[in-house]
């Protein structure tokens, strides 16, 4: 038994696969990055969807969440790190590596509609 834990144990420690894969992580980032996921607001794909709707004076009103399949890197990370109190967009206070992988991930899902 103890051969057996002892093999395992260095096949992990020598082996260059990672436990999930980068669009796996980066999946599950999408979908849940620090509480609410990303798709509940931005949709599956990044397309953007109705958030909320309303009536006031002027009549019926929709808080959308914004299309970010084709939006470029530099805007998306300084979206994601912008702390604005007013603004519909939780702060999830990600790091940069999160950030880029979350990018990754919304290019990946878009470039397979295109194959």
């Amino acid at each position: 038994m103890r051969i057996v834990l002892l093999f395992i144990l260095l096949i992990s420690l020598f082996a260059d696969d990672s436990f999930i894969t980068r669009y796996e992580y980066a999946k599950m980032l999408y979908e849940n990055p620090r509480g609410i996921g990303c798709q509940h607001c931005h949709g599956v794909k990044g397309e953007g969807s109705i958030i909320a709707k309303y009536k006031d004076k002027k009549g019926v009103k929709y808080l959308k969440a914004p299309d970010i399949r084709d939006v470029d890197y530099k805007r998306f990370y300084k979206k994601l790190n912008s702390r604005k109190i007013k603004s519909a967009m939780p702060s999830y206070f990600l790091t940069r590596s999160e950030i880029k992988t979350l990018y990754y991930y919304i290019k990946m899902i878009n470039s397979e509609d295109k194959r």
